[in-house]
């Protein structure tokens, strides 16, 4: 920086801090103060300049010595007091707004505690105190409508920000809070519209902010945790908007929200954005999601379904010890962040794992609950039909399809233990039974089509798949190619070969066009799909024609050899190497001379091509030379050679 001429500080200072360039003015006034360690002004415009970026801690040391040194200044109080309280130092703010004796500031006092309390979640309190003030203050109808919020009555608090909003003006926080509260009654549609409008003023009122280049791929440095930042609300609304999407299942969607949202380095970032950030591309990052959650556990705070999405994370990637761990360790947040639904399901899936018939009574004890809340809640449904109040219809259907939701998710776990135990007569069996509640639900159909599918019910499995492949059939590609794999292998074994070819060629047809759009995306339903078909007649020994199938379904190479792929190949060759070595299978040269040059393709085109995908969380990874698809071809082609005797 260049030096600045005598004379000149108080000018460049309230230059700098007029540009917004707050962390030069500090650097400069902590230059100063050291000269003159009381000087009132350097005190007051550095406190100023770190409350603007954010750094309330430093903010108020500040303010706390021009209370000792200028206690006549009630100012000075106040914003100590608050700059403790945005510091998450409450009891220490609690105490410094009791300092503020002027009966001028007695409401800010007021106010302020109201939101001290709020934060300490002692809302009776908050309630107590925000009574103290007049009923025609925008505060009191603000800060009501956030108590009304934590209470769950969503559609009051949505009105109380509306009348804030207008008494108020537009302020971003108010419009994020009515969008929260739109989200929160499940009313995305609305929630966006508030989120569009928070975005689309922050881009024009604050371009510096940098909204969008991240996503757009353009290097640029963070924006920093300013005041304006915070005041744009921005940071809030991509937040909102990336949690809607992920409702909606829009994980590409979900992941542009967070990189459109302004710029910033990984140690500046919140801890939504921080959990948000491991939730959305946990597909992709998973060992660092895991990381980013743990890390977030252990802070003072952090969003309240952290604790509960690490856990059921953990088991979704089966990770069930450490699952178990984060449980009896953290049995203080049990309570506080799990509902009695979320705490029974983890500990009877935890229990599953050890005890297979005592977790299979306890998801028959939850299901009997939902069972009976559920049908409570259809007769309310039916009433509502009579009446004419939309609202009151829309609520109790929301009230049942979520109670569905949940009953789903524990009849899953519960048919999953005989699932395991490859018992599909049970499995159908628990389908069956829940049949009642469940007929219209998707996901309950595909894992019906799948266990009738495992039994060979291939005629009563179609009956299954077709509505739920009907359903997509104009963006096909969207279901997943393991469904429309056993579909086509339905049709093939109740000898519907007719609408076996029609599904491949629509797979086909949609495939060519996604290459021609985007010719270096890797597609591979209509591979998996063959592969399915050549691995059905390899199991039923007929591996001339399943070999030649497995074959043909990977070409091109570039395009079609993936670890999914490879998974499904390599099973048909050990078990065609398995039989040959028993002498059970005798294969044709030609055949054999085609397996081997398949192999030596593979070799080639898959030394980039992992041949497992690991766990995220494994202590011992694979030798990075061995997890290859070249080096389990050639393994192959060694197997090859010893069978056949052609290294004799």
């Amino acid at each position: 920086m260049t030096a600045i001429k005598d004379g000149e500080y108080t000018a460049t200072i309230y230059r700098l801090i007029k540009d917004g360039q707050y962390v030069e003015a500090i650097h400069i006034l902590n230059g100063q103060l050291q000269k003159h360690t009381k000087s009132r002004a350097a005190l007051s415009l550095l406190g100023f300049c770190y409350y603007h970026i954010q750094d309330f801690s430093s903010a108020a040391e500040c303010y706390e010595q021009l209370t000792q040194l200028h206690p006549e200044v009630e100012e000075y109080k106040l914003y100590y007091a608050q700059s403790l309280y945005k510091a998450g130092t409450y009891s220490e703010a609690t105490k410094a707004s009791f300092i503020l004796d002027n009966p001028s500031s007695h409401t800010k006092m007021v106010k302020l505690q109201a939101c001290i309390k709020f934060c300490e979640e002692d809302y009776s309190a908050a309630k107590l105190l925000l009574e103290q003030l007049p009923q025609d203050d925008p505060d009191y109808v603000y800060n009501m409508g956030c108590l009304l919020y934590q209470d769950g009555k969503y559609e009051d608090a949505c009105r109380k920000f509306m009348t804030a909003m207008q008494m108020l003006g537009y302020v971003p926080a108010l419009s994020y809070n009515i969008a929260l509260t739109y989200y929160s009654m499940k009313n995305y549609q609305q929630a966006v519209k508030y989120i569009t409008e928070i975005i689309d003023r922050g881009m024009r009122e604050h371009p510096e902010l940098d909204v969008g280049v991240k996503t757009e791929g353009i290097d640029v440095h963070s924006v920093g945790n300013t005041l304006v930042l915070h005041q744009s609300a921005l940071i809030e609304a991509f937040n909102l908007k990336a949690a809607i999407e992920y409702q909606m299942k829009n994980g590409k969607a979900a992941q542009e929200a967070l990189t459109d949202m302004p710029p910033r380095s990984e140690e500046e970032l919140d801890p939504v954005t921080l959990h948000n950030q491991a939730l959305v591309n946990m597909d992709l990052k998973p060992s660092e999601g895991f990381e980013k959650m743990a890390f977030l556990l252990q802070q003072p705070s952090f969003p309240r379904v952290t604790f509960g999405n690490l856990l059921l994370l953990y088991c979704k990637h089966e990770y069930f010890d450490l699952a178990a761990d984060v449980l009896a360790e953290n049995a203080h947040l049990t309570y506080k962040f799990l509902s009695p639904y979320m705490y029974e399901f983890l500990d009877a899936l935890l229990t599953s794992q050890t005890a297979p018939e005592e977790a299979f009574r306890k998801f028959e004890e939850m299901n009997s609950k939902l069972t009976e809340q559920l049908r409570k809640l259809a007769k309310q449904v039916q009433d509502t039909r009579h009446i004419r109040d939309d609202e009151a219809k829309s609520k109790t259907l929301q009230d049942y399809d979520l109670m569905q939701e949940k009953y789903i998710v524990v009849l899953m776990a519960q048919a999953k233990i005989y699932w395991n135990r490859e018992n599909f007569q049970m499995v159908e069996k628990i389908f069956r039974k829940s049949v009642e509640f469940c007929n219209d639900d998707d996901t309950w159909k595909l894992n019906v089509a799948h266990v009738l599918f495992m039994q060979n019910k291939y005629k009563e499995a179609i009956s299954f798949y077709e509505p739920i492949v009907k359903k997509h059939y104009d963006s096909i590609l969207n279901v997943s190619a393991v469904v429309l794999a056993n579909l086509c292998v339905s049709y093939i074994m109740t000898s519907q070969n007719e609408e076996a070819e029609e599904l491949m060629r629509k797979i086909e047809k949609e495939e060519e066009q996604i290459s021609y759009d985007d010719p270096d995306k890797k597609v591979f339903h209509l591979c998996i799909v063959n592969l399915v078909i050549g691995t059905l007649y390899c199991a039923k020994g007929n591996y001339d024609f399943g070999i030649s199938r497995v074959i043909k379904s990977l070409e091109p190479y570039n395009k079609k050899l993936g670890t999914d792929t490879w998974f499904y190949a390599k099973r048909c060759f050990l078990s065609l190497l398995e039989n040959m070595s028993k002498h059970m299978v005798m294969l044709r040269d030609a055949v054999v001379q085609e397996c081997v040059q398949f192999l030596e393709h593979c070799e080639v085109y898959g030394k980039e091509v992992p041949a497992i995908i690991e766990q995220p969380l494994e202590e011992i990874h694979a030798h990075i030379g061995k997890n290859t698809v070249t080096y389990e071809a050639r393994l192959l082609k060694a197997l090859f050679y010893e069978v056949i005797g052609w290294n004799k």
